[in-house]
C-alpha cells in the first residue's frame, strides 16, 4: 500500500514536494491517469475551490483539486461552460471518482468542440504550479488582459504532472449557445470522412464532427437563426440525405471514448486524411473504430490481441501521429514513441523543472494499465 499525501493547500503542498526523499505519483480524482511510479501518492484534491468567477469577463480562477462538475454547475447558473468539452473516462477506464480542473489541464483533456473552439490548453489563460524543487512558480494571469511573460501555460497543460504540480488554474470561459442541431446521414467510413473534411473547410463554423457505425454526424451551434440557416447551407452543400437529430447522447458518447465496447481502446492522434489508412491497417482484426475532429481523432478498440494491435496501430501511425493506449494488456507501453529530437527536448524540460526526477517519474516508459 502506497503512502497518500494529502495537502489541504499550496504552501504544504509545496512543502511535501520539497521534502520528498524518493518519487512522488500524482493524482486529482484518480479519473483519467495513473498513479505512476513506486513512491508515495501526492493528491490534489484538498487544493481546491473556486477563487474568482467574473462571469461578465468570461473568466474563472480555481484551485487544481475542485470537482469538475462543481465549476461546470456555477458555470451554468450563469449560462456559461468551458468551450472544450471535457472527456469524462470513468466509464471506459472502470473507474468512479471525481474529475477534478487540474486533472483537466495536466491532460489537457478536449472533446469534439477542439475543432471549432480549440483544446484546454487554448482556455488556460493562466496558473500556479510547484516545480519538482517544492518552489511555486506562476505563470499567466487571472484575466486575459493580463497574460505576459513566457507561456508556461501551455507548456504545463498536457504535460501529465511531469514538470510541475498544478495548483490553480485560469480559464477564460464561453456562453452557453442558444440552441444547437446535429446533422446525421447514413454513409460508410470513406464517404463520412470525406464529408466532414468538406463541412470543416466550410465557412458555417461546424462545433462537431464525427462518424462512425452511426455514419457521419455534424453539430452545428450558436443563435437559432444562425443555426437555420448554416444547417440548410450544409445540406446544400454536401449533398445527399441528411436528417436533423438531437445529438446530445451521441456526443457524449464519442466525447467519452468513442462508445465502443470491450478491448484495448486506443486514442489515436493523426493527420485526418490518413484516418482511413490507419484503420486499414487493421484488416482481419477484429475491432470497433469512431473518428472524430473530421478524422483527427481516433477511438480504437481492439480484440483478441495479445498486444492490443500496438504493432499494427503505431506501425500506422509512425511519421503522421501518435497513439496512446488508454486501455489494454498489461506490458504494453501506453505512449508512443518519442522521435529522437522530441525525446531529447521532453528531457531537457524535465531536468530543468524537476531535477530530482521525483514528478510522475517514468510515465513515458509506463505499461498498459489493463
Amino acid at each position: 500500500m502506497k503512502d497518500v499525501m494529502k495537502p489541504e493547500n499550496e504552501a504544504e503542498l509545496s512543502e511535501m514536494v520539497r521534502a520528498a526523499a524518493g518519487p512522488l505519483s500524482l493524482r486529482g480524482g484518480g479519473t483519467r491517469g495513473l498513479a505512476y511510479g513506486s513512491g508515495a501518492v501526492l493528491e490534489t484534491g484538498g487544493v481546491a475551490g473556486i477563487r474568482l468567477y467574473e462571469p461578465g469577463a468570461l473568466t474563472l480562477v480555481a484551485g487544481a483539486g475542485t470537482p469538475l462538475d462543481e465549476v461546470e454547475s456555477v458555470l451554468a447558473g450563469e449560462r456559461q461552460r468551458l468551450a472544450f468539452e471535457v472527456p469524462d473516462m470513468r466509464a471506459a477506464l472502470g473507474r468512479d471518482g471525481i474529475s477534478t480542473l487540474g486533472g483537466v489541464a495536466a491532460m489537457n483533456a478536449s472533446g469534439p468542440r477542439r475543432v471549432q473552439a480549440g483544446a484546454a490548453r487554448d482556455h488556460m489563460i493562466g496558473l500556479r504550479f510547484v516545480d519538482g524543487m517544492g518552489t511555486v512558480v506562476k505563470s499567466g494571469g487571472r484575466v486575459m488582459k493580463n497574460v505576459t511573460g513566457l507561456d508556461l501555460v501551455k507548456l504545463l497543460a498536457g504535460s501529465q504532472g511531469t514538470l510541475g504540480v498544478i495548483t490553480e488554474v485560469a480559464f477564460k470561459v464561453q456562453a452557453i449557445p442558444e440552441t444547437e442541431v446535429t446533422l446525421q446521414a447514413e454513409v460508410g467510413r470513406a464517404a463520412g470522412l470525406a464529408l466532414l473534411r468538406q463541412a470543416l473547410g466550410s465557412p458555417f463554423e461546424v462545433s462537431g464532427a464525427a462518424c462512425g457505425s452511426f455514419g457521419a454526424v455534424l453539430r452545428i451551434e450558436g443563435m437559432a437563426a444562425s443555426v437555420r440557416y448554416r444547417a440548410a447551407a450544409l445540406k446544400a452543400l454536401l449533398g445527399g440525405d441528411w436528417a436533423e437529430i438531437d445529438g446530445s447522447a451521441l456526443w457524449a458518447g464519442i466525447r467519452d471514448g468513442g462508445a465502443l465496447g470491450a478491448g484495448a481502446l486506443w486514442r489515436v492522434s493523426v493527420k485526418p486524411t490518413e484516418a482511413e489508412r490507419v484503420v486499414a491497417a487493421l484488416t482481419g482484426v477484429q475491432h470497433e473504430a469512431t473518428f472524430d475532429w473530421g478524422g483527427g481523432l481516433i477511438w480504437i478498440a481492439v480484440q483478441g490481441r495479445a498486444d492490443g494491435g500496438a504493432a499494427l496501430i503505431r506501425g500506422a501511425v509512425a511519421g503522421v501521429g501518435h497513439a496512446t493506449l488508454v486501455r489494454g494488456p498489461a506490458g504494453v507501453p501506453v505512449f508512443q514513441p518519442e522521435a529522437a529530437g522530441v525525446a531529447a527536448l521532453s528531457t531537457a524540460l524535465r531536468a530543468k523543472f524537476d531535477p530530482r526526477g521525483i514528478l510522475n517519474a517514468g510515465i513515458f516508459d509506463q505499461g498498459a494499465f489493463g
